[in-house]
């Protein structure tokens, strides 16, 4: 238990993040997710498998995709991706003619905002200096 804490505990970090997508769409998850965000997919557990969807694992983030039988897209919520070259990936997405939402920098980062193939939002951001990624 740490002293700083008062309940003996705090949230660490996050492990993944979990996003929806409709049934038989695998293939299309890879396409995007790793084909053009660079996310290794990787084997779900076998006790998992069954249910569809895909994993992806790349440096200090974790996707998961799961079969959502009433997919709707997350059009509101999303997980914000930290990158590096972020210049570099706003080509890749508009070579692959994804849908790149301007918006304006926060303090100490820059963004934008995409979708992945079934509509859900995906926002990439980038420290303007490494010292803003540490703070």
């Amino acid at each position: 238990m740490r002293a700083d804490e008062p309940n003996g505990f705090e949230v660490v970090g996050i492990h993944h993040v979990q996003l929806a997508m409709p049934a038989g769409r695998e293939e299309d998850a890879e396409s995007f997710y790793s084909g053009v965000l660079g996310l290794p997919r990787v084997p779900k557990p076998p006790a998992l498998a069954g249910r569809g969807g895909c994993w992806f694992r790349g440096a200090g983030v974790e996707v998961h995709l799961g079969v959502e039988e009433d997919f709707r897209p997350a059009r509101k919520a999303h997980p914000a991706l930290r990158v590096t070259g972020l210049p570099q990936l706003r080509r890749r997405l508009e070579e692959t003619g994804a849908v790149i939402t301007e918006e304006p920098p926060l303090d100490g980062w820059t963004r934008l905002h995409t979708v992945d193939p079934f509509g859900n939002r995906i926002e990439l951001i980038e420290a303007v200096t490494p010292a803003a990624g540490d703070a």
